[in-house]
């Protein structure tokens, strides 16, 4: 039986979806080789088609179409709600994509909505992800765009939220944000990709027919972060459309990847 990398966040959302994939319990014709890495890192490592599968930012889906196709499983679509800019006091958008502004990478999905919004016009710094809230708090920048679970936590930091990329991006679109795909490598057989599609979508109904089957696992990723915080995270991006895509959220990347 063959082995196939498998690269995903460390974050709850990709955690709960894929525990019952990484740990066999679910049918698969293939063993699978987790690597769990932070998104922008995954971002880098498919320009060298480094993983057979791999998560990836939507905004990352153009530099790398000549190496991987998408697949209708996995993915992370939230409705209304995404990526945040914060600061440490209240002010329009256009101020904080004005001044010393921390990202979590160039590539990802939350810049390439943050450029569509209010187009930086000032330092862009770029940090891991789980470094800005802190950057912004202690002064080191302006303001910071935080993915991931930091929208559940930026409060405790002292910080203001100045705008929900997620909610801007529905209303201008009316469309379902489109953050984060899965995609197999393009040199992997058809009845490959297919059956690490349906091993996927297995996957994320085995974490919704049993939730708290992966509670030890996404604790073990999620660093210091509560089981309600982890809760939240997963209930807004796991969803149908972590099942299926969808014809909307196929929509949504596509107008999503034409804009950027």
């Amino acid at each position: 039986m063959r082995t196939l990398t498998f690269g995903y966040s460390p974050c709850p959302n990709d955690t709960f979806a894929f525990h019952a994939l990484a740990h066999g319990l679910v049918d698969a014709p293939f063993r699978v080789e987790p690597v769990l890495l932070d998104i922008e890192e995954l971002n880098r490592r498919a320009t060298a088609a480094a993983f057979d599968v791999t998560k990836l930012s939507v905004g990352a889906f153009a530099g790398v179409g000549d190496r991987y196709r998408m697949l209708r499983s996995g993915a992370a679509l939230g409705h209304g709600v995404g990526p945040l800019v914060v600061a440490r006091a209240a002010m329009p958008l256009a101020q904080a994509a004005g001044g010393r502004l921390a990202i979590p990478g160039r590539a990802t999905t939350a810049y390439r909505l943050l450029r569509l919004a209010a187009p930086p016009t000032g330092e862009v710094v770029e940090l891991r992800y789980d470094r800005i809230l802190r950057a912004v708090e202690t002064g080191e920048v302006d303001a910071g765009l935080v993915i991931h679970e930091s929208r559940f936590t930026y409060a405790a930091h002292g910080l203001s939220c100045v705008a929900d990329l997620g909610d801007w991006w529905q209303r201008e679109t009316g469309l379902p944000v489109p953050l984060a795909g899965i995609c197999a490598r393009h040199d992997l057989d058809a009845a490959t990709v297919a059956a690490a599609e349906a091993a996927i979508r297995a996957s994320v109904q085995y974490a919704f027919d049993h939730p708290d089957a992966s509670r030890a696992y996404v604790r073990a990723h999620a660093q210091e972060l509560s089981d309600a915080v982890c809760d939240r995270h997963i209930a807004l991006y796991v969803n149908a459309h972590s099942l299926d895509v969808g014809d909307d959220g196929l929509r949504a990347i596509a107008r999503l990847v034409a804009a950027a």
